[in-house]
């Protein structure tokens, strides 16, 4: 075939391709045009149970609302509020964003509530700008996790995240590091978007108690902020929340009958940051008392060598267990880090790929051989590995054990902290009195005017 014949062939293949592109994209531009609210949620820890809780106090208030999670089992939440598993042929990516909208974002659509599933800081600027261009955005938090891809520090992630935030509209968050609170004043700035800081110490242990898991006061405030910013009354907007269908990987106590001594299990394998794995183990204190054995399980995947490391200076430096156990991966470097800092060796024991443990030698190393009748096993850093997935197909097997009405775990006071963003947050907008301020709003001035 003569050359000037390829070149053209090519040329007519490239044209076609590029008209069909834009076609695709005037259709789910109008599609997208045609909802009212796209809420579009990002952060380190809670995206999922913010989604859904989100979507579950929208609905109460009768909103036509779609939501979709991409955590521990992604799922479109429908107008009625049930799961529909995604199936999927290969490795995620955020084209899947596109399919859902053109699947379910049909006519009379009020609300779409979306989780960003994107890590990498260009993915999330994509899916913000040329899929989702939300109203408002949800930054549930910022902590250490996925440092190869969004930075090593606090304030280089937290710049990360902000990539979804939306441009002339309305950031939601419950974030409250003083070290991060300007870096969001100042990206939401630069964007012309209202920053509205949700108050968790305005969510009683009454609130929380209406959830049938462990539910946090910031994924909670955070909800009652967008319910303030739609009028959506409170009463309302905590019955959505609570009706919400729980993500598979939020924190559930179960009490359980095992090897002959009473087992509370917590479930906390999704945790695998420092600060949500410290604020998690706080809410675990009512079920703990002088005579339960409390055993950590440090469960490390092959491809998160970094998180093994980290989570065993955590494991000794910022939590407090009475025994320790390995599963997975790492187990000789992880056993080391433990004892150098400082934790005794003859309370470690290793259930990994290197044993290869039975689930029955499993229960009997952390659960028979401890030295009380009452014992709680605490698994964290990672979900997936075969003596996790054993020992929770066991115990979610056995069944519940009948107690006496548990105590709702205690309140946890106002830090210092949120006290210290405070004063960030008025130090950063009285510098910039001159110049042009960061819109800013707190979720319980009722005014609804910036600040």
């Amino acid at each position: 075939m003569p050359i000037y014949l390829l070149i053209a062939t090519a040329a007519a293949f490239a044209a076609a391709l590029n008209w069909r592109w834009g076609v695709e994209a005037w259709r789910h531009n109008r599609r997208i045009r045609r909802i009212p609210h796209r809420i579009h949620v990002n952060g380190i820890r809670g995206k999922s149970t913010v989604t859904r809780i989100v979507a579950g106090l929208l609905r109460e208030a009768g909103y036509a609302t779609i939501a979709k999670t991409t955590g521990t089992a992604a799922a479109v939440i429908t107008r009625a509020g049930f799961d529909i598993k995604i199936h999927r042929n290969g490795p995620p990516t955020i084209l899947e964003q596109l399919d859902v909208i053109e699947r379910h974002a049909a006519a009379g659509l009020d609300a779409l509530v979306i989780e960003c599933m994107a890590v990498n800081p260009i993915y999330q600027k994509v899916s913000e700008e040329r899929m989702i261009r939300s109203t408002i955005g949800i930054l549930t938090n910022v902590r250490e996790d996925h440092q190869d891809l969004m930075g090593e520090t606090l304030p280089e992630i937290a710049v990360s995240l902000m990539s979804t935030c939306p441009r002339n509209g309305i950031l939601i968050t419950a974030e409250s590091n003083p070290e991060i609170v300007p870096i969001i004043a100042e990206e939401a700035r630069r964007r012309g978007t209202l920053v509205v800081w949700a108050d968790a110490d305005a969510v009683t242990e009454e609130d929380l108690a209406r959830f049938g898991y462990v539910a946090f006061k910031e994924n909670v405030a955070i909800g009652l902020a967008l319910a303030e910013l739609l009028w959506i009354d409170r009463e309302t907007a905590l019955e959505g929340m609570a009706a919400a269908p729980a993500d598979p990987g939020v924190l559930r106590i179960r009490r359980v009958l095992l090897g002959g001594k009473h087992v509370t299990w917590a479930n906390l394998f999704a945790v695998n940051d420092r600060e949500s794995m410290v604020a998690a183990m706080e809410r675990l204190e009512p079920w703990r008392t002088p005579n339960t054995t409390v055993v950590g399980i440090l469960n490390n995947r092959p491809d998160r060598a970094r998180r093994a490391i980290q989570f065993a200076d955590v494991a000794v430096r910022d939590l407090s267990f009475d025994r320790l156990a390995t599963f997975g991966a790492f187990e000789e470097t992880v056993t080391t880090r433990l004892v150098a800092n400082g934790y005794p060796r003859d309370r470690i024991v290793n259930l990994g790929e290197r044993r290869d443990p039975s689930v029955d030698e499993i229960v009997e190393e952390l659960v028979v051989n401890a030295p009380t009748d009452d014992v709680m096993l605490v698994g964290f850093v990672n979900i997936h590995t075969h003596q996790a997935e054993m020992l929770m197909e066991l115990l979610e097997g056995v069944e519940a054990v009948r107690t006496a009405d548990l105590d709702v775990p205690a309140t946890m006071p106002a830090s210092a902290a949120r006290r210290a963003a405070a004063a960030a947050l008025r130090t950063t907008r009285d510098d910039r009195a001159v110049e042009e301020p960061a819109p800013t709003v707190t979720a319980d001035d009722d005014s609804g005017r910036v600040a």
